[in-house]
């Protein structure tokens, strides 16, 4: 009895563990996005294993970290132009992640990026 009570708990903590990393898609990769106005074109930023992180086509801006914290995404780096620079950091919040597609939101700016492969 104590230790069909036991495989019973242990069964159910498996499920859940893998029902939460089902529903957790990993963050980390390379995120694009159609350029404004150049929709042949794309940019957007890789976010490295190690919490590094690299712009992609975009030279003004210039990401070097980032940071997930449940569901909101700091990217942290360099603004350069008009001969200075400066650092910045956002705080984005995370309205949807998918295996193929993150959407992030800040104040009233939406953009949904798509996973390159």
């Amino acid at each position: 009895m104590v230790q069909t009570k036991k495989m019973k708990k242990a069964t159910i903590v498996s499920f859940a563990v893998l029902l939460t990393a089902c529903n957790n898609p990993k963050i980390e990769g390379n995120w694009i996005e159609p350029v404004p106005g150049m929709e042949d074109m794309t940019q957007g930023f890789s976010l490295k294993h190690d919490g590094k992180a690299e712009s992609i086509n975009m030279a003004t801006l210039q990401y070097e970290k980032w940071e997930r914290k449940n569901d909101t995404l700091i990217l942290s780096g360099k603004s350069i132009g008009n001969h200075q620079t400066l650092p910045f950091s956002d705080t984005l919040i995370i309205t949807e992640l998918s295996p193929e597609k993150m959407t992030l939101q800040k104040a009233n700016l939406t953009i949904t990026y798509r996973k390159q492969q």
